[in-house]
């Protein structure tokens, strides 16, 4: 049995095929149109996972999407009639497309997939429709090793939940309670995104990073002004300080007023105020999500938690909540935000609705997260040949040592294998490679590849029998979902001038003998790596741990500051020769960037602000 998930029109579209509950394509459509957070109708994502399998429209038993529009708009209507007559602007501005598009988005819906599939509205597969957090919990619950687990659904607002607590067992979920918009965590912590001069929707990770450098001198205001935290972990915000129920912005003057001045501008610099805002916020998310995390195994009575939902990506609080939090293990849906609403929306209408049976295996069912394109030697070659471009194909024994010396040379390393990653994370499939004992490389990286802000800290790859050597850390972590310290045997002592230092000045001082994976609080986001979902990546660690004694690497996504992550050879090496890399390896087709054409340099390229 065939199912088609789609998650569209909000941002981060995306698809996914489920055959007989296996999870066997899933892509982003903004991988394809080069669109960063791209909300339009995965056409390209759709067509790539039925084309991958061979298979036509017409193949597929069930089409689900991951959402229902009606019921938000029904929260949008009642929002606004609820704090009339504020918000006329907002309401004006978002009826037109409303009443033109989203109100009738299952014909939309039907009309894109005929013509996708060539056929008449008539014969396509039945439609069906799935609530945003049923979604998010299906795909938490349904891939995970667990048989019987909590779920705790986090996010922005999906139509009216913004944190939903389920229960997963067997082969369903079943609700239990949910908090209503407009009091959301996610969009709590995206009004500080915004106040702090970050995108929304994409910058919430750089305030996660930016935590570090900065005290937490505003959790206080925060807790006595904007939100209201039960025991529980269930919270109420003071709607006067924001504006993203009826207006167009995320927060308003009041607002500014209590933090003591204007949002940043993106184009300001980030200054002290700005880490200690990011530090505060961090601090009051981290300690929601462990008292929801306390609240669900106590009233549950389960061992294990399943976290999907945008908040799910903060891994700072995943690793608080694991550490410190009542569970024997949690696990993350690697695409946890609106993207793999695609994935859950399918395997509910397996489970669920097909009432299948299902048992958990002990390992989970996203097969690393590997679900996307991949490309032969013989196609990487054509492609190559087409741009003009100058490479090696080396064999496997020569490949590898090759590759393991160079980045033990300091040189950074493009790397393209293999199936393309399903969610946000780069894993080893579309990445960046860099040797993390190196006490330039994270400043080489920030600054003359990525171009982004030098704040950001990267992450190591680590083979998953090295993990706890090198970090805090007992088990897998293979999504990049967890944040553990750096061990102690492994960081360098500060003298007491350094531990004075404050915000910025803390970037340019090691802090262990990985520089470049150890943040300013010797934490690192840990990606452990293993054979048997990545073998030529776990192969690359082996062959640099032979050849330097260290079983890690720097890992970051393979794309420059608002590009989303390369997909084709081509947009691998267009990123290759616009960046400052020194070396590109797809598959086995191996490239230095002296041996280019000169004419085939490219200028940096600018991407919107992500």
């Amino acid at each position: 049995m065939n199912i088609l998930g789609i998650s569209a029109y909000y941002h981060d579209s995306a698809a996914a095929l489920i055959r007989d509950g296996r999870i066997v394509n899933a892509a982003q459509e903004e991988r394809f149109t080069r669109k960063k957070h791209d909300p339009g109708f995965p056409s390209r994502s759709i067509r790539f996972c039925l084309d991958a399998d061979g298979l036509q429209m017409q193949d597929l038993h069930q089409i689900v999407f991951y959402d229902k529009p009606l019921t938000k708009f029904e929260r949008l209507l009642e929002t606004y009639l609820a704090c009339a007559p504020s918000g006329i602007r907002s309401f004006l501005a978002a009826m037109p497309v409303w009443l033109k598009e989203k109100l009738y988005l299952k014909a939309l819906l039907k009309k894109e997939l005929a013509a996708l599939g060539g056929m008449k509205e008539r014969q396509l597969p039945p439609l069906l429709f799935g609530e945003h957090h049923e979604s998010h919990a299906a795909s938490a619950f349904y891939p995970s090793p667990f048989q019987r687990a909590g779920i705790l659904c986090m996010d922005g607002v999906g139509e009216w939940a913004t944190t939903s607590v389920w229960l997963g067992e067997d082969n369903r979920v079943v609700p239990q309670w949910e908090i209503e918009f407009p009091h959301s965590l996610g969009l709590l912590y995206s009004a500080f995104t915004y106040y702090t001069g970050f995108r929304v929707n994409s910058g919430e990770y750089k305030l996660m990073g930016l935590a570090p450098y900065g005290e937490p001198k505003y959790e206080s205001l925060i807790r006595e002004h904007l939100i209201d935290i039960k025991p529980d972990g269930t919270f109420r915000l003071d709607m006067r300080y924001f504006d993203y129920a009826t207006g167009l912005r995320m927060t308003n003057d009041r607002f500014s007023e209590l933090l003591g001045g204007p949002p940043r501008q993106p184009d300001q610099q980030v200054t002290q105020k700005e880490m200690d805002i990011a530090s505060s916020i961090q601090r009051v998310t981290e300690e929601v999500v462990l008292r929801l995390g306390r609240a669900v195994q106590q009233e549950l009575k389960v061992d294990a938690l399943c976290l999907a939902g945008g908040v799910a990506l903060n891994c700072v609080a995943n690793g608080r909540l694991l550490r410190e939090g009542p569970f024997r293990d949690i696990w993350v849906q690697p695409a946890a935000g609106d993207a793999g609403g695609a994935i859950g929306a399918a395997l509910a209408a397996w489970y669920q609705l097909a009432q299948q049976p299902r048992t958990a295996s002990g390992a989970d069912a996203m097969a690393g997260a590997y679900l996307g394109p991949r490309f032969s030697n013989h196609k990487v070659r054509a492609s190559m040949d087409r741009i003009g471009a100058r490479y090696r194909e080396l064999d496997d024994a020569e490949l590898f040592p090759e590759l393991a010396r160079i980045l033990g040379a300091g040189n950074v390393l493009g790397w393209f294998q293999g199936r393309m990653e399903f969610g946000p994370r780069a894993l080893g499939g579309r990445s960046i490679l860099g040797d993390p004992r190196s006490p330039e490389m994270q400043s080489v990286l920030n600054l003359k590849i990525k171009y982004r802000e030098s704040f950001r800290p990267f992450a190591p790859a680590v083979l998953a029998d090295q993990v706890s050597q090198y970090f805090d850390l007992d088990r897998a972590s293979p999504y990049m979902l967890i944040v553990a310290d750096v061990k102690e045997s492994h960081r360098t002592e500060m003298t007491a001038d350094q531990q004075g230092l404050f915000g910025i000045e803390k970037l340019k001082i090691p802090r262990s003998d990985l520089p470049a994976i150890t943040h300013v609080d010797y934490s690192a986001r840990i990606q452990t790596v293993h054979e048997d979902t990545n073998p030529r990546f776990h192969r690359l660690l082996m062959e640099f741990h032979a050849a330097t004694g260290c079983p890690v690497l720097v890992n970051t996504s393979f794309n420059v500051r608002g590009e989303p992550i390369v997909c084709t050879p081509e947009d691998a090496y267009n990123c290759f020769m616009g960046t400052e890399m020194d070396y590109l390896v797809i598959e086995n087709i191996f490239m230095s960037k002296t041996d280019q054409p000169r004419e085939l340099l490219q200028p940096r390229r600018e991407f919107a602000p992500d």
